[in-house]
């Protein structure tokens, strides 16, 4: 624990020197809640060290994702892939996750990010478009603190760029793989989405509701929310949305969980005549490998990941023009085409 700078861990952890100090020598006073965040810090300083170069520039970003482990776990090595060997500036992340919440805690965290002042130099943002959200990051940018959305945007907020998916794209294609896969002129899909505050998936639903309206009008969408992505919660509310649906069954997995999701439709015997998630997780990775998913909509989390960080850059003028936003496309994925880098290595 005692290869980083006191001062170093203290900032990552968002805590006193001296709490850090405490800890580290194994002193009394310090609370549990202190010493995992001083053993999370350290274990990231550690992964980030070799993206740290003598002589650049050293900034922090804060991570701030309500999302559940298993996405911001890509999202976090998505991020540290772009962070080693970068240049002009050597860059570490700080980061703020759980996997579920109100509005008040993210704006909490965000209050505390803006209360901590010069330690911050940017924040990567996946959370709620709400009033008070865009209220945090506006107050982050009157100190100095660029923030950028990463996946899904906060409307109307003063963020500087927003790095994610083309969500109208996905949905117009999520509706014309359920209408061409499905073949059928009757039935129901299930749209699941994590939470309906966050307008990139909002955004998702109401594009694919428009197109298949269009392209099926005989399917009728069935919306199933607020359950934040976990399994338990989502395995419910599926569940008591299959009651009484007779017909046809396809699943539109706008907000993941896609495990609970089938486990749901396996308990009322349902097999759906297709199945869309979005995102390669290794969840999902498993899941498309095996045939229980159809289709999964990708976004390259690493092209996100980066052009966050660039517009971190240019906005401190690290890097040349103006940060902007600049939405990723949307890869349809099948067993059959799976990206290289996500295959299982061939054993000699």
């Amino acid at each position: 624990m005692r290869s980083h700078r006191i001062s170093d861990v203290a900032e990552q952890a968002g805590l006193s020197a001296a709490t850090v100090d405490r800890v580290l020598h194994g002193r009394a006073g310090a609370s549990p809640r202190a010493v995992r965040a001083v053993e999370q810090a350290v274990a990231e300083l550690d992964r980030q060290t070799s993206a740290l170069r003598l002589g650049a520039r050293s900034l922090v970003l804060d991570v701030v994702m309500q999302a559940p482990d298993r996405f911001s776990g890509a999202v976090r090595e998505a991020l540290e892939s772009q962070l080693t060997g970068l240049r002009p500036a050597a860059v570490r992340a700080r980061y703020h996750l759980r996997e579920s919440g109100t509005v008040d805690d993210v704006v909490t965290v965000l209050d505390g990010i803006g209360r901590r002042g010069r330690t911050s130099h940017g924040a990567l943002l996946k959370v709620p478009d709400d009033p008070r959200v865009v209220a945090a990051i506006d107050d982050l940018a009157e100190r100095g603190i660029p923030s950028v959305t990463i996946v899904t945007d906060v409307t109307g907020s003063r963020r500087i760029a927003y790095a994610g998916p083309d969500h109208r794209s996905a949905g117009r294609t999520a509706a014309d793989v359920v209408h061409r896969w499905g073949a059928t002129d009757h039935g129901t899909v299930l749209v699941t989405l994590s939470r309906s505050s966050f307008v990139g998936e909002r955004t998702r639903v109401e594009s694919f509701v428009e197109q298949l309206a269009c392209d099926a009008p005989g399917l009728t969408v069935r919306r199933v929310t607020d359950a934040d992505g976990l399994d338990a919660s989502t395995r419910a509310v599926v569940g008591a949305a299959l009651e009484g649906l007779t017909g046809p069954v396809g699943v539109y997995s706008v907000g993941g969980a896609n495990r609970a999701i089938i486990a749901a439709l396996r308990a009322k015997g349902v097999t759906p005549f297709v199945h869309v998630g979005h995102d390669l997780d290794a969840d999902n990775l498993e899941l498309l490998r095996t045939g229980a998913l159809d289709v999964v909509l990708d976004h390259d989390l690493r092209e996100d990941a980066g052009s966050a960080v660039r517009a971190v850059l240019q906005h401190h003028g690290l890097l040349p023009g103006a940060a902007t936003s600049t939405p990723s496309g949307v890869q349809l994925v099948t067993r059959h085409n799976i990206p290289a880098r996500l295959r299982p290595r061939s054993t000699p």
